[in-house]
């Protein structure tokens, strides 16, 4: 029956299937957006533009301000179609673009295919994570969207290799390779990808009206919209949101200039720093809060929160060091607390909001978070043609210690797996 799965297909072999090819699907999200970072020198050799810093916020920043944008609609579009077909769309669409990158000869062909990939890669993460979310029971949430979230940081640290593979060829040939895997692998989801009932549109919701399917549409974002812990939960999610974007596409950049190293050395180092800590500190967290929220309901909000407090210290050592061994600590330290709190945002959005809506509500989660990375990444940008990106990486704690007071404030929830 459409909405409903029984309990032996949840607890089978294929929810732990998915979450692998799901776990692909996030490593090119991720790797396809992240190696534009650290190709910023091979690539201004070419494209002159991108010698400016700020230009190339401004890049940066438009990738996120579409990606934003569309996150909102694409949450609404995953609760009410085959969430298979939406992946695998949206994986085809962000490669090709990736592909063709590889042929760009001026910054405005560059500028306007990154926009493109945010409306493509945008469809993704909020279905990807409702489908996980549904096929996985509260005994194994946190640890299944952990595990996801390994994809994510596994492709951020290889996208770090972008600028030593460009070195060694030339950046044409990253986006070409990256981007023809990508289309490949959107190729056999098709044969291995499954929906699980609530995506599946039925033949009722195709013969409806379209005023009722605009209600429908604006019911569920009116829905969540209504549920005050959602506010909560979505300031939460953004505040964290501006040093997580931060350390995406300016860490690279911190490493080259605090530790006067190449950027062809700089990239790979803080990238795959950051990305195996946040690496263990994913698993350890869905591990951590799969058991402690069958002891106490707010053991999902507790193991966040214990992310959240890792976070501020780290951001200090990152802003203001100028060793290797404290700026490394710095990373470490914020990996392992961004994994903390990663590996939850979907399972405590589960103890608030059902599941039809949860695509929606993530896709405006999404839009938020996102929306605070690009204010953040222009900003930056201006800060690393003024000198005090180090500095300003130090304040972000200030923020996330706001959120983390907030976070154990106000989050109670009453049931561990809304209904």
């Amino acid at each position: 029956m459409i909405g409903h799965t029984s309990e032996s297909r949840r607890t089978g072999i294929y929810p732990w299937v998915l979450v692998a090819l799901l776990w692909g699907v996030a490593l090119l999200n991720y790797m396809d957006r992240q190696m534009l970072s650290t190709m910023k020198d091979a690539m201004a050799v070419d494209i002159t533009e991108l010698e400016s810093a700020t230009n190339f916020g401004r890049l940066m920043a438009m990738f996120l301000w579409i990606y934003g944008l569309m996150s909102p609609l694409s949450g609404v579009i995953a609760d009410r179609v085959s969430r298979k077909w939406l992946i695998v769309s949206s994986l085809f669409v962000w490669s090709a673009v990736t592909l063709m990158m590889g042929f760009c000869e001026t910054f405005t062909q560059i500028y306007w295919l990154r926009a493109l990939m945010g409306v493509s890669e945008a469809l993704y993460i909020p279905a990807g994570l409702s489908l996980i979310a549904d096929w996985h029971t509260e005994k194994t949430r946190s640890i299944a969207v952990g595990i996801h979230m390994t994809g994510l940081y596994t492709g951020q640290a290889l996208g770090g290799f972008g600028a030593t593979i460009a070195g060694a060829h030339s950046w044409h040939t990253v986006f070409l390779c990256f981007g023809g895997v990508g289309v490949a692998y959107a190729l056999l989801l098709i044969f291995f990808l499954k929906d699980i009932g609530r995506g599946v549109t039925s033949p009722e919701t195709v013969r409806t009206t379209f005023p009722e399917k605009l209600r429908s549409l604006t019911g569920g974002i009116g829905m969540v919209l209504g549920n005050i812990s959602f506010w909560v939960i979505l300031l939460i999610f953004a505040t964290p949101s501006l040093p997580g974007w931060a350390t995406k596409n300016w860490l690279p950049t911190l490493f080259a200039e605090n530790l006067s190293m190449d950027m062809t050395v700089a990239g790979p180092m803080s990238t795959f720093i950051i990305a195996g800590a946040s690496f263990f500190g994913v698993i350890l967290g869905g591990m951590l809060s799969d058991r402690w929220v069958q002891r106490n309901l707010r053991g999902r909000i507790y193991t966040s929160s214990i992310g959240l407090g890792l976070m501020i210290p780290s951001l200090m050592f990152l802003g203001f060091g100028h060793s290797v061994a404290t700026i490394a600590g710095g990373g470490i330290l914020f990996g392992i607390g961004y994994g903390f709190f990663d590996a939850n945002n979907m399972p405590v959005l589960c103890q608030f909001i059902p599941s039809r809506n949860r695509a929606t509500a993530y896709g405006i989660m999404n839009m938020t978070g996102v929306f605070a990375g690009a204010a953040i990444t222009g900003y930056l940008g201006r800060s690393v043609d003024a000198g005090h990106l180090g500095r300003d990486f130090a304040l972000l704690a200030a923020v996330v210690a706001a959120a983390l007071l907030i976070q154990i404030t106000f989050l109670k929830p009453k049931t561990i797996d809304k209904k």
